[in-house]
Order: structure tokens, then C-alpha cells, then sequence
């Protein structure tokens, strides 16, 4: 059975229904504007208004708690579809340790880093392949150059590619920075799209290093490729690229040496499941005057315009919070060279004849016995 519906018809009492209703707010509207001319009428007169007895609600604000998590952080970077975008910050991945605020820029170019007593914090280092001609060891040590990143191989990018290939210089550069007295560490430039294939370039990387007694720790290079419109890394998704970090870095130390992660700030931010990373040492790449990127890091490469002595054209500069040639891998701890200019705040050390050893950044009264930076 079908229920009924009631329809209105239009007809003698609905129109009466409708004309009722008419005349009703009619007469609300005249009744209205009665009230609010006599309301003039008694302004303009100065007789006092009678008091609404209707009390006036009073809306006080309140503290807002805007739900924020590790001390309020977010993670601002600029896009180019969205503007000003933000990422929460992950409570399970250590923060930096390094403040920018303490890190200066010297005469040549060169940055430096300093812990709240003016030590330095950080040794100098460059990291070069087969693209860089070096024809001096010894001059770059003598440059104030601590230690030296050597490539040890790679895997190819372009259509169709792929293929592993070790480094041409590799034990050239190895042979020649180990007897310069630099302290020597190695990287694998990685272009894996399975974890099968991070396994064989781990391989390859303990291959080339059999006979060599590495300082530094041995990090994966893998790195999205903007300037080929098909490289073959393009679509590799996040849980894949991170399963390649980890198989390579646990293959590595499987091998006998220490592994650590090369990224640049965007990419260890987008691609990397930076909470299953977080206990192995870290390489930033981020060039620039002092890093923005919010979590800790071992390494810090700043610039890929340097220039060093005995090293032909330009070449990628680092900073090493840590000497992984010691036992623990214990912080940086250094006296700051005759010359150097300090953070603001860091009172310039004087030797016994009154010349100041150091600059402080910002003190235009300051002199210097002998510039030992330039």
C-alpha cells in the first residue's frame, strides 16, 4: 500500500489562510516603526531611554591550545604550486645539536663552527671523484683541509643505463690523500631502484675498498636526477628508496666499515623514512651559510664552489662534527687558528703581547697580529 500524501490546494480557505498572514506582518511592521519614531522622538527631546531588561551577554576569549608538538616546531618550505607549505615534526628522529648561530663564514669563503666556548667544533673537509683533477696532495693539506670523501663507484642514470662502474681515481686519490696525513672516508654515488640492487652496489663498494683502512665512514650517495626527463630513479617509491638506504648501509658494516646516509635536505624530508634511519650517521647536503634542515646530522656539505690548493677547479666543502678516526666518534673539540673571525658573543682570545689570535665577527675595533686565513 502506498501512503498518502497531502497536497494543499489553493482554494477559498487557503487564500483567506494567505490574506490573514499579509495583514498580520503588516501590521508587526507598522507596530515597529511606531516604537522607533517615538525612540527618536525621546532622543532628540533628552528624556532617558528605559533600560532593556534583556542582560548583555559578555564574550571573554580564551587560550587557545593549538595542539603543538616538540616544543611548537614546523617545518616551513616554499613550493612553487602552494606557496609557504609546513611538515609536523617527527617526534621520533633526533633534532640538530648545531647551532647556526655559531657558525661564521671566514675571509676566504670557507665556514667554520664553534662550540659556546669558542673551540672549534667541526673539521674541514671536501669530498672529489674522477670529475676532479688533484695534482697536490700536500698542498691540500696544507690549505686546512682535515679530511677527504673519495667516490668509490657508481651506478649510471640515463635510458637503458644502470650499469655499476667503480671510480677510475679511486686509489689514485687513495694512495695519495693517506700519505698527505688526511683522514680518509668513501661514498658510493647510487642510482638503486630495488633493494636487490643497493645489495650490489654494496658489493662493488666493498670490492674497491679491500686494502684500504678507512676514517671516515663509507656513505650512500642516492640522489634524484632533475636534469634527465626519464632517469630511471623518478617513480621509486618512498618504503623502497629507505629499504635500499638500510640494505646497503647494513651490508656495509656486514663488510667491516661504518655506513652513514648522504641526502640533501628535500629529498631525506619527501623520500626518506628518516624514523628507521635515525640511528645511522647522517651527511647533510645544503649549501648556504648555515643549515635549516631541523634534525641532527654528522656531516654537513655547504657549498660545491669551493676552491683548495693542488685541486684544479671547483670542489664540494664540508664540515665533520665528529672524528670518526677516534674511538667513540667523539665531538670536535679544537683551539680556533690565529686569524679566525668567532661568533658574536665569543670574546677574542689575546697572547701575552696584547694582539688579539682572533676576530670576533661584527667588532670593527678588533686587529690581528697575522692573518693566518685570508
Amino acid at each position: 500500500m502506498f501512503p498518502t500524501k497531502t497536497v494543499l490546494k489553493i482554494g477559498i480557505p487557503s487564500a483567506a489562510f494567505v490574506l490573514t498572514v499579509s495583514l498580520f506582518g503588516a501590521a508587526l511592521y507598522s507596530r515597529n516603526r511606531r516604537i522607533e519614531e517615538l525612540r527618536t522622538q525621546m532622543e532628540a527631546r533628552g528624556i532617558p531611554l528605559p533600560e532593556s531588561k534583556a542582560e548583555t551577554k559578555v564574550y571573554e576569549p580564551v587560550t587557545v591550545n593549538h595542539y603543538y608538538d616538540r616544543r611548537g616546531y614546523k617545518i616551513l618550505l616554499s613550493d612553487d604550486t602552494f606557496g609557504q607549505i609546513w611538515l609536523p615534526v617527527l617526534s621520533d628522529v633526533p633534532l640538530s645539536e648545531h647551532s647556526t648561530d655559531r657558525m661564521v663564514q671566514q675571509r676566504n669563503g670557507r665556514m667554520t663552527s664553534f662550540d659556546e666556548s669558542g673551540n672549534l667544533n667541526a673539521l674541514t673537509g671536501i669530498d672529489i671523484s674522477a670529475h676532479n683533477s688533484v695534482t697536490d696532495w700536500d698542498a691540500v693539506k696544507a690549505d686546512g683541509i682535515d679530511f677527504v670523501m673519495l667516490r668509490v663507484g657508481y651506478r649510471g642514470y640515463g635510458v637503458g643505463t644502470g650499469t655499476l662502474k667503480a671510480d677510475d681515481k679511486f686509489r689514485e686519490y687513495y694512495r695519495g690523500a693517506k700519505k698527505a696525513g688526511l683522514l680518509v672516508g668513501a661514498y658510493f654515488f647510487s642510482q638503486a631502484i630495488t633493494e636487490e640492487e643497493a645489495v650490489e652496489e654494496a658489493i662493488l663498494t666493498a670490492q674497491q675498498l679491500e686494502g684500504c683502512e678507512l676514517d671516515f665512514p663509507v656513505a650512500y650517495d642516492w640522489e634524484l636526477i632533475f636534469h634527465d626527463s626519464e632517469a630511471r630513479t623518478d617513480n621509486v617509491p618512498v618504503d623502497v628508496l629507505t629499504d635500499c638506504t638500510l640494505a646497503f648501509c647494513q651490508n656495509i658494516e656486514s663488510f667491516g666499515y661504518r655506513a652513514s646516509v648522504y641526502q640533501n635536505k628535500r629529498t631525506a624530508l619527501f623520500k626518506l623514512d628518516l624514523p628507521r634511519l635515525s640511528e645511522i650517521p647522517f651527511w647533510l647536503a645544503e649549501y648556504g651559510d648555515g643549515p635549516t634542515y631541523i634534525y641532527n646530522y654528522d656531516m654537513w656539505q655547504y657549498s660545491c664552489t669551493g676552491t683548495v690548493a693542488g685541486i684544479s677547479g671547483q670542489v664540494d666543502l664540508n664540515l665533520c662534527f665528529r672524528d670518526y678516526s677516534q674511538e667513540g666518534d667523539p665531538v670536535i673539540s679544537l683551539p680556533p687558528q690565529e686569524g679566525m673571525l668567532l661568533p658574536q658573543g665569543i670574546p677574542a682570545e689575546t697572547d701575552t703581547t696584547g694582539t688579539a689570535a682572533a676576530e670576533t665577527t661584527g667588532t670593527e675595533t678588533t686587529t690581528t697580529a697575522s692573518e693566518g686565513v685570508s
